[in-house]
């Protein structure tokens, strides 16, 4: 069964849609599913890249083949917002949506969210000896007071059950991967938020694929995969990292983990500090399971780099 992005805008930022039947491998859906006849007709207009796909903000290819295909980021703000139910901003720096060849907008197992980050070169050299179960002790130790937030706010509240899969590196790709399993107050499914980064020579490029753990193994291989199909551009590659003239990032792999899951290293004061939650791109899943109505809300967090350091999560 795939995963159903809700069509219809509800209070507080969140989408409440009926389920679209996992049979659906085109950009219409029947019409007791209640999709507005303008996203019907958005859906059909997509612009739909495969093959080589450049990006250019982030001095990197996309090799998608005929495997896959991307969306630009102005469609994929739209379907971020508008077909997905998101706040506004949620779109700020998407450079595109990824998703599978049969897969549509309104019906999939997994999409990826491509952004990029100029955090300059993350160094690579203590890979074997990064403490990820401190940083994931850290994620944990805000999540009363954030829950204390969200509840206020209206929203969910969220318990990181554990890392769904371990971050791991490859140093010959320079490529870092990792999982988490997120438990959500109005949800029976868990949530899978899946990062893979590609590590460049001024950056990292991100591809934060969204599912839920029922696909736990399927994203998993499709990660594997997946992350092979973005390389930097010659000049960009983390190779080609010229020290005397090249930005550092103050933080190792440990540190690019922290950050992604709203995590900051403040190093003046020598430790993790809770920055916004659990991360940058965290799709927020509401499901009914069986035949029955399956249903999704979409909220995406924002890390405001002004409350990085003892700042209380705002949602």
């Amino acid at each position: 069964m795939k995963m159903r992005i809700s069509t219809s805008v509800m209070a507080l930022g969140m989408a409440l849609a009926l389920a679209i039947p996992a049979g659906a491998q085109n950009d219409t859906a029947p019409a007791e599913q209640k999709i507005s006849p303008e996203l019907l007709q958005f859906a059909k207009s997509l612009h739909k890249q495969t093959g080589d796909v450049a990006i250019p903000e982030a001095h990197a290819t996309l090799h998608l083949g005929d495997r896959y295909y991307f969306l630009p980021a102005d469609e994929a703000r739209t379907v971020l917002t508008k077909v997905w139910g998101n706040p506004p901003d949620s779109g700020e720096g998407v450079l595109g949506i990824v998703f599978e060849k049969n897969a549509t907008i309104f019906d999939q197992v997994w999409s990826a969210v491509v952004t990029y980050e100029d955090t300059g070169y993350v160094p690579d050299k203590d890979a074997k000896t990064q403490d990820y179960d401190t940083v994931l002790e850290n994620m944990r130790s805000g999540e009363a007071s954030i829950n204390a937030s969200r509840q206020k706010g209206g929203y969910p509240t969220i318990h990181l059950v554990g890392w769904a899969q371990q971050p791991s590196y490859d140093p010959a790709s320079h490529s870092l991967i990792w999982a988490r399993d997120l438990q959500f107050s109005d949800s029976k499914v868990d949530t899978l938020n899946y990062d893979v980064r590609l590590l460049g020579r001024k950056g990292v490029l991100s591809l934060n694929m969204l599912s839920d753990m029922t696909h736990l193994s399927d994203v998993r291989t499709a990660a594997a995969d997946f992350g092979k199909a973005a390389s930097f551009q010659s000049g960009s590659a983390y190779a080609d990292y010229d020290k005397s003239v090249d930005k550092t990032a103050e933080y190792g792999l440990a540190g690019l983990v922290a950050a992604g899951a709203g995590i900051v290293v403040a190093k003046k004061l020598g430790f993790l500090a809770i920055a916004l939650g659990f991360g940058k791109w965290i799709l927020i899943g509401l499901a009914a399971v069986g035949a029955t109505m399956r249903r999704w809300i979409g909220k995406i967090f924002r890390r405001n780099r002004d409350d990085l350091e003892g700042g209380e999560g705002r949602m």
